[in-house]
C-alpha cells in the first residue's frame, strides 16, 4: 500500500530571493567538480552551499552545511510554506528536437520497512554515497531534493489535476534551468483534492527511478530516531521522504542511454578484438556516424544491439542467441538477463576483458556519445560502447523480480531540481 501526504514545504522566501533561478540546482548525484564550482558561485543562497558544500582543509563540510541551513532560517531566506500542500509540478524540455512537457507532483511518501519497502528499486546502492547522505541528513534534518517515483498512474490523476485544476491559477515558482527546461510549480491544497491523491495512489505499485541512496538514507535515518524515542506512531515526519511522482505516459517520461568508455589494460588489434567477439555477436561495421546511430536506434525496439567504435570505426554488435546468456547468468532473472548492459557487461567486459561485472573499474559513463567519440579519437587505446535506452517496462520488470540493475543502466530526463520545495524533519 502506498501512502503519501501533503506537507508544509520551506520554500525560498520571495522577499527576499528575487530570481529563483539563482538559488536551485540539480541533484547532488549529477553534478560535477566544474559544474558544482559554477553553483557555488551562482548565489550565496544556491542551494548548493547545504547540498554539496565546498570540501575545505581543516573543515567539516557538513558542520559547514548546517551552519548555512540554519543560518538562512533564522534570517527567513527560507521560510515554512502557508499550509500544507501536494505541489503539482510541470517540466517542459526539449530532447532531439522534440518538445515534451513532463507532469507530476511533489509530496511524502511514507518509507517502506524493508529498504524499499514502500517503493520498489532498481539499482545497487553505494556505501560512500550513502554515509555521505546520512552525515547530512543527520545533521540538517531535512529532505533538499526529492527522490523521483514512476508508477502506472491507472486512475489517470496526474492528468486529470492537470486538466480540472491546474489552469484555475498561476504557477507560484517558475524556473528557467541551464538546460532550458522550464519548471512550474503549484500550490494544491483543497482537502477534498488531496485526499482524492491519496486514495489514488493507494493501490499502486511504486518505482524508484532516481534517488535510491537518498531513499535508503531516510529509512536508516528513520529507523536510527526509532532506536532512540520510544511510542512513536508511525506518523512521524521521520517516517516520510520528499518525493516527486510521475506516471509512466511515454509522452513525458525520458529515459537516455547511458553509453561507456573503456581503456583496457590488454590490448587486442581490429581483427583480434572482432575474433573473440564473433563467439556470441554478429558484427557489421558502418561507414557513416549518422547511420550507424539510426540502425542502432532502430534495432533497440525489438532486438539486442551493441554499438562500439574504436580507432575512428564503428561497429554494430548483434547478439547471436540470447540463450547464450540463459546459462553464463543463471543466478539472475530473465528480465536482467535480457538487458543491453547486462549483455555488454558478461559477453564483452568479463568475457573478453577480465572485468568483473559487480565491480567494473576503468569504465567512464556518460549520456553523450559525442563525448566518448572525441576521447576514443585523442586515445585510440580506448573502446566505446553505445546502448539503446532502457525501457520504462524493463526497469519495472526487474524491480519487480527484487533484482537490481546493471550499473548506471538508467538516466532520467530532465532531473528534478533542488531548491523548489524542501522537507523539514521537524522532531527527529
Amino acid at each position: 500500500m502506498t501512502d503519501i501526504k501533503a506537507f508544509k514545504a520551506l520554500i525560498y522566501n520571495p522577499g527576499k530571493i528575487c530570481d529563483f533561478n539563482q538559488v536551485v540546482c540539480p541533484p547532488y548525484d549529477v553534478i560535477s567538480p566544474e559544474a558544482q564550482e559554477v553553483y557555488h558561485k551562482r548565489s550565496c543562497y544556491n542551494l548548493i552551499h547545504v547540498v554539496l558544500a565546498k570540501d575545505i582543509p581543516g573543515q567539516d563540510k557538513y558542520k559547514v552545511a548546517r551552519e548555512t541551513f540554519q543560518d538562512w532560517l533564522k534570517n527567513d531566506v527560507l521560510i515554512p510554506d502557508n499550509s500544507e500542500a501536494i505541489y503539482f509540478y510541470s517540466q517542459q524540455y526539449n530532447i532531439n528536437g522534440e518538445k515534451r512537457t513532463r507532469l507530476g507532483f511533489i509530496s511524502l511518501l511514507k518509507l517502506g520497512d524493508n529498504k524499499a519497502g514502500g517503493a520498489f528499486g532498481h539499482e545497487n546502492t553505494h556505501l560512500e554515497a550513502k554515509e555521505d547522505r546520512f552525515r547530512l541528513i543527520r545533521l540538517i534534518k531535512a529532505n533538499l531534493s526529492p527522490i523521483f517515483v514512476i508508477f502506472l498512474d491507472k486512475k489517470r490523476i496526474i492528468q486529470r489535476v492537470f486538466r480540472n485544476y491546474i489552469p484555475k491559477q498561476e504557477a507560484f515558482i517558475e524556473v528557467l534551468d541551464d538546460e532550458k527546461t522550464v519548471h512550474k510549480l503549484w500550490r494544491i491544497t483543497d482537502a477534498g483534492l488531496i485526499k482524492n491523491i491519496q486514495q489514488s495512489m493507494l493501490n499502486e505499485n511504486m518505482f524508484i527511478a532516481d534517488g535510491h541512496h537518498r531513499y535508503e538514507v531516510a529509512c536508516a535515518y528513520r529507523d536510527l530516531v526509532r532506536q532512540n524515542s520510544s511510542g512513536f506512531s508511525g506518523d512521524e515526519p521521520f517516517n516520510f521522504v520528499l518525493s516527486y511522482f510521475t506516471n509512466t505516459d511515454p509522452r513525458g517520461l525520458c529515459i537516455l542511454p547511458i553509453h561507456r568508455l573503456l581503456k583496457p589494460e590488454r590490448q587486442f588489434t581490429v581483427e583480434e578484438l572482432r575474433l573473440e567477439l564473433a563467439d556470441s555477436f554478429d558484427i557489421s561495421e558502418v561507414k557513416d556516424r549518422t547511420r550507424f546511430f539510426f540502425l542502432l536506434q532502430k534495432a533497440g525496439f525489438n532486438g539486442h544491439l551493441i554499438g562500439m567504435y574504436r580507432q575512428k570505426r564503428y561497429w554494430l554488435l548483434r547478439l547471436k542467441n540470447v540463450r547464450i546468456l540463459d546459462k553464463l547468468i543463471a543466478d539472475k532473472p530473465k528480465e536482467y538477463r535480457w538487458l543491453d548492459a547486462a549483455i555488454l557487461n558478461h559477453l564483452v567486459f568479463k568475457n573478453i576483458f577480465g572485468l568483473d561485472p559487480d565491480n567494473l573499474k576503468g569504465l567512464t559513463y556518460s549520456p553523450q556519445a559525442g563525448q566518448f567519440i572525441k576521447e576514443a579519437d585523442e586515445d585510440h587505446a580506448k573502446i566505446a560502447f553505445f546502448l539503446n535506452p532502457v525501457k520504462i517496462e524493463q526497469i519495472m520488470a526487474v524491480a519487480l523480480t527484487g533484482s537490481k540493475m546493471p550499473p548506471k543502466s538508467t538516466y532520467f530526463y530532465p532531473k528534478v531540481l533542488s531548491g523548489l520545495v524542501i522537507n523539514k524533519i521537524n522532531g527527529g
